[in-house]
């Protein structure tokens, strides 16, 4: 895909490397959910997975391959033989296929990790880029570590991979370590020195380890990339990626300094972010550009006052350009099913009858409950209800009694494994006693290292949100759960995230790629 001069081709990698940040582990069905949206958002590639990781995450890529049309489905692999040819198979029938190969270029990387001389490194990339040229109409070298590499040999590596068929060349930070200054010489560097590099586009695929992530990016371009690798909310390995939101944005608010534009769908931005979020288990810090929850906010008088006046003193892009305020009540106790189907669709929710009737069912139970349905609640109940790993735990009823003069005590039933249990426990407080219980019950080991509280919507009777972080030695897994009483959302998280710890177990990377 070679872009046009004034056109960026946005490759989101949230499926692979976003799904690397700690606890983000995704099944098939939320890679799915996220690719659809995805492609609703307007990105131009899917990077789904790394496919011979792990059978499921060959299964994912296989199933995002073909559940979406319009963008590139893109397989990572590095540059070996079997790698390419699983990478094949996952994304082969998709209605536009692609492959990535990559391998280090770096002098420490050479040295340590590979253990290979460069001429070695050479053969290897000619090698397995004209096998993936033989398969895929679309191919994509990468340099791992570009940035810490010889610009010289970088040159060569380059020019050996156009020549032997790949259409785009990717110069990654891995590991966040340039600035946009020298990223801006190594890319002019590149553009003047490569052989065949006016005839693919130029991609870049930064990471945030010093926070210049998007800003590295936007340099590159204006080096003459054409192509960003940015993932939703930055999430990634470590401190993350590129934010497709801010690079698209930038483009977006700042036509007069970049006269650049991407085939994003702005206003689908936000509920992007949201999907994300909720999915990942990764909440965005309220203070996050573009999608965090004080992103619109004026709290100082003298903001509020010129605000109020003309909002493009305080206001350069508008809530309703990246979606926010799309969201209204629209349903409540009395709504039917047909009603909650259609929001379901415009909300990017193409569920099957049964489905709907499963979302419906948890939604007159909250509605209640709870007088006014917002959008946020009914992506909860989605969210919670039909996209979820599998249970090996899972929550019948808790009750829990405590106060001012009495001993927190929680009673849990659990459905183990097909089995029925019931057991009461004590604590130091009612969230105490509930997850003491409940670990009890399960035998499970691991610890809480992180248990937080907030509020889906506004007012006494909305959805509490909780989520939880365990950690099992080196493994990570998030939890969410949802409802309008929080002791019942806390045991809900501590369940799904215990789950999800399974479930990372069955399908754990062996040798995951950092790009």
């Amino acid at each position: 895909m070679k872009a046009s001069p004034d056109r960026i081709i946005i490759f989101d990698t949230t499926l692979r490397d976003g799904e690397q940040s700690p606890g983000a582990s995704m099944d098939v069905h939320e890679k799915v959910l996220v690719a659809k949206q995805l492609e609703i958002l307007g990105v131009d590639k899917i990077e789904a997975g790394f496919p011979v990781s792990s059978p499921g995450d060959f299964d994912a890529v296989q199933a995002v391959a073909g559940e979406v049309h319009k963008p590139i489905v893109i397989g990572l692999c590095r540059t070996r033989e079997d790698d390419i040819h699983t990478a094949w198979n996952a994304v082969k029938h998709a209605a536009r296929p692609g492959l990535h190969t990559f391998i280090a270029t770096s002098d420490i990387h050479l040295q340590y990790k590979l253990r290979m001389s460069k001429d070695e490194v050479l053969a290897s990339v000619r090698n397995s880029v004209g096998i993936c040229h033989e398969l895929s109409p679309s191919v994509e070298f990468s340099a791992e570590d570009a940035t810490r590499s010889d610009w010289d040999f970088l040159v060569d590596v380059f020019s050996a991979a156009i020549e032997a068929g790949a259409d785009t060349i990717n110069v990654p930070d891995t590991v966040g370590y340039t600035n946009p200054h020298e990223f801006y010489n190594l890319v002019s560097y590149l553009r003047k020195n490569v052989s065949g590099i006016e005839n693919v586009t130029v991609s870049v695929h930064c990471h945030n380890d010093l926070g210049l992530a998007t800003s590295n990016s936007l340099s590159a371009v204006q080096a003459g990339a054409r192509q960003i690798e940015c993932t939703i909310n930055g999430i990634g390995e470590r401190a993350g990626n590129t934010s497709l939101e801010e690079a698209v944005m930038i483009f977006n608010v700042r036509k007069d300094l970049y006269n650049l534009y991407t085939g994003i769908d702005t206003t689908q931005i936000y509920p992007t972010s949201r999907l994300v979020s909720r999915i990942t288990g990764i909440p965005v810090q309220p203070n996050k550009a573009i999608v965090g929850a004080n992103a619109f906010a004026h709290e100082a008088g003298i903001h509020q006052d010129g605000y109020l006046k003309e909002r493009s003193t305080y206001e350069i892009m508008t809530p309703e350009a990246v979606g926010i305020g799309k969201s209204h009540l629209v349903l409540g106790k009395h709504s039917g099913k047909h009603a909650l189907g259609k929001r379901l669709e415009f909300l990017g929710y193409h569920l099957s009858e049964q489905e709907i009737l499963k979302v419906f069912n948890r939604f007159k139970e909250i509605s209640d409950r709870k007088k006014e349905i917002y959008d946020a609640d009914i992506e909860a109940i989605v969210l919670e209800e039909i996209y979820r790993v599998p249970d090996k735990y899972e929550l019948k009823h808790i009750n829990v009694n405590s106060g001012t003069v009495a001993v927190p005590t929680a009673t849990v039933q659990l459905v183990v494994d097909n089995e029925t249990i019931l057991e009461a426990g004590f604590g130091n407080g009612p969230v105490d006693a509930l997850y003491k219980t409940i670990i009890r019950m399960t035998g499970f080991n691991a610890e809480l290292k992180r248990f937080s509280v907030s509020s889906i919507t506004g007012g006494t009777d909305a959805q509490g949100e909780v989520t939880v972080e365990l950690m099992d030695r080196d493994m990570v897994s998030t939890g969410q759960g949802s409802d309008p009483d929080i002791l019942v959302a806390a045991a809900k998280a501590l369940i799904n995230a215990m789950n999800r710890m399974e479930f990372l177990k069955t399908k754990r990377l062996t040798d995951t790629p950092h790009l």
